[in-house]
C-alpha cells in the first residue's frame, strides 16, 4: 500500500492542473465463470475443508462478482478397479451463506456430504468437480498431491533492491525418488511456485523478500502446497503476469487457462478438452493438495 501512496501523490497534482480528458482503452471480454477451487488438506483433520468459490469476471477495473445462480455443484470421487473407473462417492455442495458465492458440503442431505481425509489418503482417487449453471456444464479433474513440511522459518537481514524489504528464509526437505512441484503461499496475495530439479531429495533453503517493513512483533504465516506439474505451470504463469501484486484469481493481464472446461453437450465424462469450442471455457483452478503451515514473529533491531 505504501508504494501506491507515493505513486498517486504526483498524479493527483497532474489531474488538478489538467483540463483535457484522456480516454484509456482497457482490456475487455465477455464475462467468464471463475472457479477458486484449491482445497488445502490438513491430514490431522477429519474432513477436507471443501469451499469452492465461484465468481464472474468483470471489466478491468471492477471486482469479480459472486455467483449465486448455480443449479447444481458436486464433487465426484472415482478410482480404478480392474482398469475401469468406479464411482466411490459424491459430495453435493450448496451456498451456505446466500450471496457469498462460496459452496460447501450441503448439510440438508440425509447422508454426510463431507469428504473424509482418511478416504483421500487411503485411495488413489480422481476428483471431478461438475458445475451446472445457466444451461451450461463445467467440469475439472484432479488428484490429491502431497507436500512436505517446512523444516524452518527464519528472519533474515538482507535486502534485494532497497532497504524497505523484509527477508524470510524458508528451509524444507524435498521428497526423494520423484519429480516434485510445490507452491508457496506467503500471504498478501504472494505466491511462489518451485520444482525440485536442482535439489531433488535434498534439504533446500531460499530467501523470500516482502516489499515492506512490518511493525515490530508482526507475524507472517507461510504455507507450502503440494502441486502436480499442471498446477505448477498454471501458478507460474499467473505469478509472471501479476508480478506478485495480485492474488491468483484477480483478472490477469491476459487470460490464463486453468484445468476447468465447458463440457456442455459432451456425452463422454472422460473427455474434457472440448476441442470443438476452444474459445468457451471458465477461468480458475480445481485442486486437492496437502498443505503445511508455519508462522514467524518478526523482530527488528533498534
Amino acid at each position: 500500500m505504501k508504494r501506491w501512496y507515493y505513486i498517486l501523490l504526483p498524479l493527483l497534482g497532474l489531474w488538478a492542473s489538467c483540463e483535457d480528458v484522456i480516454e484509456v482503452e482497457t482490456p475487455s471480454e465477455d464475462p467468464r465463470l471463475v472457479i477458486e477451487g484449491v482445497i488445502r488438506v490438513d491430514t490431522t483433520q477429519e474432513f477436507l475443508p471443501v469451499a469452492i468459490r465461484l465468481t464472474e469476471s468483470s471489466n478491468f477495473f471492477d471486482q469479480p462478482q459472486p455467483v449465486s445462480d448455480v443449479e447444481s455443484i458436486i464433487i465426484i470421487m472415482q478410482f480404478l478397479e480392474n482398469g475401469l473407473p468406479v464411482t466411490s462417492g459424491t459430495s453435493s455442495l450448496t451456498e451456505l451463506q446466500p450471496g457469498s458465492g462460496i459452496y460447501e458440503p450441503d448439510p440438508s442431505f440425509d447422508t454426510d456430504q463431507r469428504i473424509a481425509v482418511r478416504t483421500v489418503l487411503e485411495n488413489d482417487i480422481l476428483f471431478t468437480l461438475v458445475i451446472q449453471r445457466q444451461g451450461r456444464r463445467y467440469a475439472a479433474q484432479t488428484k490429491y498431491v502431497a507436500a512436505v513440511p517446512i523444516d524452518n522459518l527464519a528472519q533474515g537481514s538482507k535486502t534485494l533492491f532497497d532497504d524497505n524489504q523484509t527477508e524470510v528464509i524458508v528451509t524444507y526437505t524435498d521428497m526423494p525418488d520423484a519429480d516434485n512441484f510445490y507452491v508457496f503461499d506467503f500471504g498478501y496475495g504472494n505466491y511462489l511456485p518451485t520444482e525440485d530439479t536442482f535439489y531433488k531429495g535434498q534439504t533446500f533453503s531460499f530467501s523470500y523478500f516482502y516489499d515492506e517493513i512490518f511493525e515490530n512483533g508482526s507475524q507472517v504465516e507461510v504455507a507450502i502446497l503440494g502441486a502436480d506439474q499442471t498446477f505448477f505451470n498454471y501458478m507460474n504463469l499467473l505469478v509472471q503476469q501479476t508480478d506478485g501484486q495480485q492474488g491468483p484469481f484477480q483478472p490477469p493481464i491476459a487470460t490464463v487457462r486453468g484445468n476447468a472446461f465447458d463440457v456442455t453437450g459432451l456425452d463422454n465424462d472422460q473427455l474434457f478438452d472440448n476441442t470443438g469450442q476452444p474459445g468457451v471455457f471458465p477461468l480458475g483452478y480445481f485442486a486437492v493438495v496437502q498443505e503445511f503451515r508455519d508462522s514467524l514473529t518478526l523482530q527488528y533491531p533498534d
